[in-house]
């Protein structure tokens, strides 16, 4: 898991000597803000698009004991995790309206962070509850029910995040 403040702490002696060029020092900053911002949405999109597989292999569990119902719900979960996936691959790099500011409030960027953590726990969660999912097809309309509110959930939570970087979320 990353640690987006760890990101910055990782860097050479010479950026860390060039921190302290008058200009400079914030245009490195920014740019760590941006790579973090883009590891962290990629990190999560991994994570998520390996737990697919699961969910494949669940839908043909029910097609081989005869549970054509639920796959109905399969699909639309299928289908809201890959917008969620997309969603977290294409969001612009580093949301530039937080990211382009030189200085940046580091009680905001604090709140970011923390609400970053919770986000990659709950997709984590997500894509370990989707990966149980082949282990219990007895209970698949339970399952399917309560893997859509979590993509739901981590959706939401993202969608706060890009209104917290641009500064209208609380």
């Amino acid at each position: 898991m990353i640690d987006p403040k760890q990101h910055s702490e990782n860097r050479g002696m010479i950026e860390s000597v060039l921190r302290y060029i008058p200009g400079f020092r914030g245009y490195l900053e920014k740019d760590y803000r941006q790579e973090s911002d883009y590891l962290l949405r990629k990190t999560m999109a991994d994570r998520l698009q390996r737990s697919k597989q699961a969910l494949d292999e669940f839908m043909l569990q029910l097609i081989n004991t005869g549970q054509l119902d639920g796959l109905t719900e399969c699909e639309r979960a299928k289908n809201r995790l890959d917008g969620l996936i997309l969603k977290m691959r294409a969001a612009v790099r580093g949301y530039s309206g937080f990211f382009d500011y030189v200085r940046v409030d580091l009680a905001l960027l604090d709140r970011v962070y923390e609400h970053d953590l919770a986000l990659v726990q709950d997709a984590e969660s997500l894509g370990q509850a989707i990966e149980q999912l082949p282990a219990k097809p007895d209970s698949a309309e339970t399952s399917i029910s309560d893997i859509l509110r979590r993509i739901d959930e981590v959706a939401r939570k993202f969608d706060n995040r890009g209104e917290l970087l641009s500064g209208v979320g609380a």
